[in-house]
């Protein structure tokens, strides 16, 4: 049928693989049965769930939106599901002069200066290049540093590369690699990681709670 296997969802029970599809879904329709997808602007996610019964393997497919917002308080984010890729002279195209210098050339924005340095509003922080969801605000806290930092990011979002010179740790958006900061680790911070991540403002896109939340 023309199925790819990309992952298995973090976010959903170990039955749960995520697939694409290079067949419609009226033929998928004919073969397997299905929910139709919920009427919505917002990107679509195939879910096919495998179970097993009495009569043998029953496959089905249901659809789930990618959403970025809050249910019941709780802040609901996803990761990008793949890498995205472009060239230096690409990304110089899509960013302005200070974001490139930053997110492509690992620059650091003066400390004090940034836009969500003391900025505390619920909602998602994502990466101002590709627009990965990277941090919940809930792990967002005042370190007086002078740049946002956070305890903790979201699930598979950051990569972590040991400076050159060994003396910190790199942290960049794990889809398309734009440079966020250091994290340190040790510090006393009284948060549940004893974690700070130390990042440039201008390398996140804040996204309100109430923008994209279920309803």
């Amino acid at each position: 049928m023309g199925f790819n296997v990309i992952k298995t969802s973090p976010f959903s029970s170990a039955r749960t693989i995520l697939f694409t599809t290079t067949t419609t879904l009226s033929a998928l329709a004919s073969s397997l049965p299905i929910q139709p997808p919920p009427s919505s602007a917002l990107p679509i996610t195939t879910h096919f769930t495998p179970s097993i019964s009495s009569s043998g393997f029953c496959p089905s497919l249901h659809f789930h939106q990618n959403k970025c917002g809050f249910r019941g308080g709780v802040v609901v984010a996803m990761a990008a599901s793949g890498p995205v890729q472009k060239t230096e002279d690409e990304w110089r195209t899509v960013l302005s002069p200070e974001q490139f210098r930053i997110l492509r050339q690992k620059g650091t924005e003066y400390p004090g200066t940034g836009e969500y340095d003391k900025y505390y509003e619920e909602g998602v922080y994502n990466c101002a290049g590709c627009g990965t969801p990277l941090y919940k605000s809930t792990t967002k806290f005042n370190s007086g540093c002078g740049w946002p930092a956070f305890y903790e990011g979201l699930p598979g979002a950051i990569n972590r590369i040991p400076d050159p010179d060994g003396m910190r740790i790199e942290i960049t958006c794990a889809a398309c690699g734009g440079h966020l900061g250091h994290v340190f680790k040790g510090e006393g911070f009284r948060t549940p990681t004893d974690e700070r991540h130390c990042v440039n403002s201008i390398s996140l896109k804040f996204v309100p709670g109430d923008s994209g939340s279920s309803q």
